[in-house]
């Protein structure tokens, strides 16, 4: 990079001083912003009309982070991406927004005006809702929004369609889904789930990322020694998939299951989303669930993990009160989720409960270090939709190798659902029904930043979409679609917001 182009890339924080002495001199600014992830011929006529209402073109663009349109994207770094914007000379300067949208770089920039392509201008045409956000933030500085008028071309469809994001397969897949399902019925879809009145079940966990670097082999031991860094704690297990069920449905309860001893209770009710209204119940023999993991830092990669646990069932007064409060309130919801890790909460007597007051009940049971071959979905005597991944259906199968459609038709008939949907990782999933057969969908994502908390929140958007009586093969493109953005969320950080699914799809879709 030269040093021209070099200069030109600067802090938010310093352009806003440039473009306050600029402003100073009588000049006028303007702001465009995006992705930029390929730069085209639109992109290049919309700086250059851009830069004609104006006398300093600045260009912002989305931090990596931040950028949640697919698979693999943004094929470029924020750094290249800024590069080569920096280069053109109609661009005066380039800035990067560590954030979804450009709102709070508005106010701080306050430009005179903020350029948008044409497919803007109709606001309720835009899928995020953010262009309004952003038109009364430059309102709010004394700048406008102004409009430019030329050809316009889509990344996205020039990325999926030539530069091999996806095996052949999956863009038929795509293709064909796409003729069955234009994005904005998939967006009243997913925006009609919002009605649903969900209650969610499970055990609470605290799961902890503390985070090291590696310094080499003990002299004395057969061990390698790692220097603490930092440390980060989530709120994980029903709490994650609550917070993911709360993206897209509207009123969402939660009734789970605290230690008394070190309950975590102000954590928990900090990270819980706004529209979840929690019942806690409290464990007087323990603390709360923690799970904590020794993770290297930037690499992501787990050295091992101490579980702060009983996992024994839940004492018989304890289990008195949730089994009264669960009586009363069960067969209020139009949707129960049970995500059931085996730690000792969910009780025969609470399953029973559950399985006979539920209107619609989704379950997932989980296999995990401390419950492998006692936790089967098949303790429940009655569910409407089974989540599960694949070695679970085989754990509940008792079968290891047999073919997993013949496996997923036999915990069907055995639990009498409506709906079984298997997760498979890179392989994507597995759905059956007796009304719309089998439906195999692939995965969508290539890059994965952390698998946990990936089929808490797939399972957390496929539960209200079967509720929701959404058609089996869209809700398995969905579930997979949020799976494969959840993939790039370390740990249950945050949930998959709706916003993101939806330019997600929109993007999947342009193959």
């Amino acid at each position: 990079m030269d040093d021209k182009t070099r200069k030109k890339i600067l802090p938010l924080k310093e352009i806003a001083k440039r473009i306050e002495e600029i402003k100073i001199k009588g000049k006028k600014v303007v702001q465009c912003h995006g992705v930029f992830d390929i730069v085209h011929l639109g992109h290049i006529r919309h700086f250059n009309m851009a830069k004609k209402e104006g006398d300093v073109l600045l260009v912002t663009l989305t931090a990596d982070r931040y950028v949640k349109r697919g698979p693999g994207r943004p094929i470029f770094n924020e750094q290249l991406r800024s590069e080569y914007l920096a280069s053109l000379s109609v661009v005066d300067y380039v800035g990067i927004i560590h954030a979804d949208t450009a709102t709070e770089s508005l106010k701080l920039i306050k430009p005179d005006f903020y350029a948008k392509g044409q497919d803007y201008k109709v606001h309720k045409q835009d899928i995020t809702g953010k262009i309004s956000e952003e038109e009364e933030a430059v309102k709010s500085v004394g700048g406008k929004v102004v409009y430019t008028d030329d050809i316009t071309f889509s990344s996205s469809q020039m990325i999926n369609s030539y530069l091999d994001v996806f095996p052949q397969r999956t863009v038929r897949y795509l293709q064909a889904l796409e003729k069955r399902y234009p994005i904005g019925a998939i967006v009243e879809c997913i925006e009609s789930l919002k009605k649903l009145k969900v209650l969610v079940i499970g055990d609470t966990i605290i799961d902890e990322y503390h985070y090291c670097v590696p310094m080499g082999k003990s002299s004395k031991e057969h061990l390698v020694v790692n220097r603490y860094t930092s440390e980060e704690m989530f709120a994980g297990g029903a709490l994650a998939t609550a917070n993911n069920v709360a993206s897209v449905c509207g009123q969402v309860d939660l009734v789970t299951v605290l230690g008394k001893e070190d309950s975590k209770e102000n954590f928990i009710r900090s990270r819980l989303a706004s529209n979840i209204k929690p019942r806690f119940f409290y464990r007087s023999d323990t603390n709360t669930i923690i799970k904590r993991r020794f993770v290297v830092e930037n690499a992501n990669r787990k050295l091992f993990e101490i579980c702060y646990m009983k996992d024994n069932d839940i004492p018989k007064r304890e289990e008195s009160n949730i089994a009264r409060h669960l009586e009363k309130v069960v067969g209020q919801y139009d949707l129960v989720i049970v995500s059931d890790f085996g730690h000792g909460f969910l009780t025969k007597k609470l399953i029973d409960i559950i399985c006979a007051k539920a209107k619609y009940l989704a379950v997932n049971a989980q296999t995990n270090s401390a419950n492998i071959g006692f936790n089967m979905v098949t303790k429940y005597p009655r569910a409407n939709c089974v989540c599960i991944d694949e070695l679970e259906l085989r754990f509940a199968s008792h079968d290891k190798f047999s073919d997993l459609r013949h496996l997923a038709k036999n915990v069907y008939n055995q639990i009498g659902c409506e709906h079984i949907i298997a997760t498979r990782g890179s392989s994507g999933s597995l759905c059956y029904s007796a009304k719309d057969g089998y439906h195999e969908t692939p995965a969508f994502a290539y890059r994965v930043v952390d698998a946990i908390g990936a089929g808490d929140a797939f399972f957390a958007f496929v539960a209200p979409c079967f509720a929701g009586r959404l058609p089996q093969d869209l809700v398995s493109f969905i579930g997979n679609a949020v799976g494969s953005l959840a993939v790039q969320i370390v740990c249950n950080r945050e949930p998959v917001k709706t916003v993101d699914l939806i330019k997600f799809i929109t993007r999947l879709l342009k193959c």
